[in-house]
């Protein structure tokens, strides 16, 4: 080997490269509040209208074949065996009734969910027309809409009291909202928080795939439904996945599936996802998320539409609800 200097030419024909035009390097980092968006995007898609005719149809054969296969083997069994066959007969005839009283809970339930949208679409006509004869108009429905409900009692009475002392439509929804739904408010959130801080645990603690998707869609659909039976909008299967769809399609087309440092900063403060390890990151975001999902499904819940005074801020709920778990950074 020679060890001599080496001569290196570095003039040459051929053009360099642009590094300005180079391609960016790929992220292989799944992004921030995936889990939460992934749940968002699954629970807000709206099936085609062949696969509702195809699920339809399936069901309709499908429970034409196990009503014929039962009919025929209570005939034949009571053929066999009398006492056997019409004892049978009466299991299948009492699984009946109960299928027919859960149908008309599930129609009860869609019709309380519509009694509220309804409520809020008066209650939105009323202070659009600042009709002070429409206000009271809902407010009488609205203390009908509590009545069966014990922890509501004070409020209502108050209420009622105090309804001929407004003169505007604005001052009368207000009134509503400080005597009667002003307690159901704190309880909805704090049902907000607690699923926030569920989300927020398990992503940044189980390491497992999907974990924390599943874990999201399942949190975000029992908060919904735990919101809806606080503002009086108890729905059973059927109402609750109708809820969670309006829930969800409201979030994904305003683009509220989406969060950063800017909702994170009051929590823990400066640049935070640059400060934590991607899981504890990917936890604060998803659980953020969980209570962007909750305060929407109390503006779609809630029989009047919120105040500026009385509107909740997101960033207010993030902050009660992710406090402690997290250290500052």
């Amino acid at each position: 080997m020679a060890k001599g200097p080496v001569l290196i030419d570095l003039e040459t024909d051929e053009p360099t490269a642009d590094v300005a035009k180079a391609p960016p390097v790929p992220d292989l980092v799944p992004p921030q509040g995936q889990a939460m968006q992934s749940a968002a995007r699954f629970a807000a898609r709206k099936p085609s209208a062949l696969a509702r005719w195809f699920w339809g149809l399936a069901l309709a054969v499908v429970g034409a074949a196990i009503s014929v296969a039962a009919w025929d083997f209570a005939i034949s069994l009571i053929a066999r065996a009398p006492i056997l066959g019409w004892v049978v007969t009466g299991l299948i005839g009492a699984l009946v009734l109960v299928a027919l009283i859960i149908a008309v809970r599930e129609l009860a339930a869609i019709g309380r969910l519509s009694r509220v949208d309804g409520l809020r679409r008066a209650a939105d006509e009323a202070l659009a027309d600042a009709d002070l004869t429409k206000a009271r108009a809902v407010t009488t429905r609205l203390i009908a809409f509590y009545k069966g409900r014990d922890e509501t009692k004070w409020g209502r009475d108050r209420l009622s009291e105090r309804m001929s002392e407004q003169f505007d439509a604005s001052g009368l929804m207000a009134l509503a909202e400080d005597e009667l739904l002003a307690p159901l408010d704190t309880a909805a959130s704090r049902e907000v928080e607690a699923a926030a801080r569920q989300v927020a645990t398990v992503t940044a603690l189980v390491p497992l795939a999907l974990a924390d998707v599943a874990t999201a869609l399942a949190a975000s659909l029992r908060m919904i439904r735990r919101i809806a039976e606080i503002y009086g909008g108890r729905a059973g299967f059927l109402g609750s996945w109708r809820l969670t769809r309006a829930v969800f399609v409201h979030l994904v087309a305003t683009g509220a599936v989406a969060v950063g440092d800017d909702l994170l900063e009051p929590v823990l403060g400066g640049s935070v996802l640059s400060k934590l390890s991607r899981r504890f990151g990917e936890g604060l975001v998803n659980g953020a998320l969980s209570a962007r999902v909750g305060v929407a499904a109390m503006e779609v819940c809630r029989p009047l539409p919120f105040s500026d005074r009385h509107k909740p801020s997101t960033r207010a709920v993030i902050k009660r609800a992710l406090k402690g778990l997290f250290s500052k950074g």
